[in-house]
């Protein structure tokens, strides 16, 4: 990582608010170059507050865009952060809105040229590549990463219509505490109580809009830019990582905007930003690679970024099973157009006749965690205990590696006896030790298997033919390697288990899994330059006895058949930063399954969040408790808040506390 200390241009920097027309005013903080011409502005929207949680990697970034002539601004959303209002929905018409109006109002600013990008990794991302679909006319460019254009069926909530347990639970908690942080004191002063209290009292968690949408409804289309895809006018570089769960939306966005406005790039990465440096790399220089962006689409220079191939992909070469990589090894690849004429898919035929398809309900507590962030322990470790539990088959690599590129697909030919079920596919990576490593998977509820907007029990005893796609991938299988299909009925706890769910009975001889085969090609001219930044932020972590917990753990009570995985998500645990903050966050997450009764499945996360400024006297904490069970019948939710402030680390008083309990009917979940 080089840090940079110099740039072609000084900065400035402010903390403003933005009005907008309901009288409302959105915390915004702007880096500027001092220059008498005006530049564009670069826009990254987020709920995430940027005084504290993500002001660590803003100083990354919003400095360095502004040191090579750009307004490079951080806006919190509505009802978070230092911003006034009231919290809502993630993506709601309120916050998109409000997006189109901070853009009009930078392009109306003295120091804009009136050309405006956006860009933002996650939820950031998200509203991108929302915002830009509502095509305000300032808006010429974005950066979108690690973000999806279906909020159903490639987002936290839902995957391949069934409901996905680990982070439709884990992310309705983690919103939950985050949307109970007060205001600042030091940057709202004495009105920051009056408006915390207003905000608490329009909390509803998350989970009880998300879990009553199980099909792809209108909820789910209102912000899936997939919807229409023409819609969106701006220049478009959409960035993902083969370790990030959203890596599909560049592959659908490269083959459906017009060519002459998208770009699309896929490297090894996990849920980061690609100049980070957190694993698995390399890390790019992302940031001179984004520049080239703006400058081309927004002051009107020949980069030469549109001369690039349409999509660039790291295609990874075979790895061990590892729960975390430094560096993947592998190349970079470019291709023309998408889907690519160098990609052709291969049929593999299943064999073996009629197999049957009953996984222990434990199987997938190897699966890793839905968003690996570059933690020790985020990946799927060796998976051989998880093929067995599933019902195999496998393929030799004979002379030549298989080099494969882009979402496999299967074809199973099924009889289930029973109205509801699931099928997952993994597909692994077989070495001559026998060690298999995870390269990518798929799930589908087989009751959305005629679409994932409708809800279709299967006829007992009938055989159908389901087809649906796994993740996309870039991986190389060397010769001496096998390639392993493993299908398995449950996969917990990413999916939550199908009340009454028996397993299925495969027939081999009409199934099969088709490889997206990418023929090999030189494309040594792909290169990037060394991850760069401006000087970090300097916040203190500070150094503490207590023994870190693991951050996966699997408890298996042998007696009992119950299978418990124990989960410290690391967030960021303790800082200090410069104007004195002191900010502490503790989180576990705890999923538990008996092996042999699907609705048994329990889910739990617990927050505890400090902000103390001792030179204040300001010390508040808020407590979260989150719980998701079911029924044959119902999801059962039970949400706890309590907040608390107190004087000096003394005594707090609570302040806010409620608590809410919910059955939501269980209709295609």
């Amino acid at each position: 990582m080089h840090i940079t200390t110099e740039f072609p241009y000084e900065t400035t920097r402010e903390d403003v608010s933005i009005p907008l027309s309901d009288g409302t005013r959105l915390y915004a903080r702007i880096w500027r170059p001092l220059t008498d011409e005006p530049v564009p502005a670069l826009l990254e929207y987020l709920p995430y507050r940027l005084s504290d949680w993500t002001a660590p990697r803003d100083w990354q970034r919003h400095p360095w865009y502004a040191g090579h002539g750009y307004a490079s601004v951080r806006v919190d959303v509505r009802g978070h952060g230092n911003s006034e209002g009231l919290p809502g929905d993630e993506y709601d018409a309120q916050e998109l809105a409000d997006g189109v109006a901070v853009i009009h109002w930078l392009a109306q600013q003295e120091w804009c040229s009136g050309r405006v990008g956006m860009f933002g990794i996650s939820w950031g991302g998200f509203n991108s590549l929302q915002i830009a679909a509502l095509a305000p006319e300032p808006l010429k460019a974005i950066v979108t990463v690690c973000s999806a254009d279906d909020r159903y069926d490639n987002d936290v909530h839902y995957m391949g219509g069934s409901v996905l347990a680990v982070d439709m639970h884990a992310w309705a908690a983690t919103m939950l505490a985050f949307v109970c942080r007060p205001p600042d004191p030091a940057q709202v002063g004495d009105a920051w109580k009056e408006m915390w209290l207003k905000r608490l009292e329009a909390v509803d968690p998350l989970i009880h809009t998300w879990l009553a949408h199980q099909s792809r409804d209108d909820y789910w289309k209102h912000g899936s830019v997939c919807e229409d895809y023409g819609a969106i006018k701006a220049n478009v570089l959409a960035v993902g990582g083969w370790h990030d769960p959203y890596r599909d939306t560049v592959l659908r966005l490269v083959e459906h905007l017009d060519p002459e406005r998208v770009r699309g790039l896929i490297g090894p990465w996990s849920h980061q930003y690609p100049d980070r440096g957190l694993p698995p790399g390399p890390a790019i220089g992302f940031l001179q690679e984004t520049l080239r962006w703006w400058d081309q689409h927004l002051k009107g220079q020949e980069t030469g970024v549109m001369r690039e191939p349409l999509l660039r992909s790291w295609i990874s070469g075979s790895h061990p099973p590892a729960t975390v990589y430094e560096t993947l090894p592998g190349r970079w690849v470019g291709d023309a157009s998408w889907p690519s004429e160098n990609v052709s898919p291969v049929a593999y035929a299943l064999q073996g006749g009629e197999r049957i398809v009953a996984s222990p309900q434990q199987t997938g507590v190897d699966a890793g965690r839905f968003f690996p962030f570059g933690n020790d322990a985020d990946l799927p470790p060796d998976q051989r205990d998880e093929d067995a539990k599933s019902v195999s088959f496998e393929f030799p690599v004979a002379d030549a590696p298989i080099e494969i590129l882009g979402r496999p697909r299967v074809k199973l030919r099924i009889r289930m006896d029973v109205p509801r079920g699931q099928a997952i596919a993994r597909l692994c990576d077989i070495a001559p030790d026998g060690s298999s490593t995870l390269v990518t998977r798929g799930v589908l509820n087989l009751a959305a298997r005629h679409g994932r907007d409708r809800t279709d029990d299967w006829p007992p005893g009938e055989t159908e033919d389901v087809v649906f796609d796994l993740n996309g991938i870039g991986h190389t299988f060397p010769p001496g390697h096998r390639i392993r299909l493993a299908v398995s009925s449950s996969y917990w706890p990413w999916i939550w288990p199908q009340a009454g769910s028996a397993g299925f009975t495969l027939d081999a001889d009409g199934s099969f899994v088709e490889l997206p085969v990418r023929r090999h090609t030189e494309d040594s001219a792909i290169t990037f330059g060394e991850p760069e930044q401006s000087e970090p932020l300097g916040v203190a972590h500070p150094v503490t006895l207590e023994e870190p917990r693991p951050e996966r753990l699997v408890v298996r009570d042998v007696a009992k058949g119950e299978w418990r995985l124990e989960v410290d998500p690391r967030y960021g645990g303790t800082r200090v930063y410069p104007d004195g903050l002191e900010f502490s966050e503790d989180a576990s997450e705890t999923y538990t399954i008996q092996q042999d009764d699907p609705l048994s499945a329990r889910t739990r996360s617990d927050w505890r969040i400090r902000l103390h400024r001792p030179e204040m006297a300001w010390d508040v904490e808020i407590e979260t408790r989150s719980e998701i069970a079911a029924d044959d019948q119902d999801f059962i939710t039970s949400n706890e808040v309590i907040c608390k402030e107190g004087k000096d680390g003394g005594e707090k008083e609570i302040v806010f506390h409620r608590t809410w309990e919910k059955r939501i009917p269980r209709t295609a979940g």
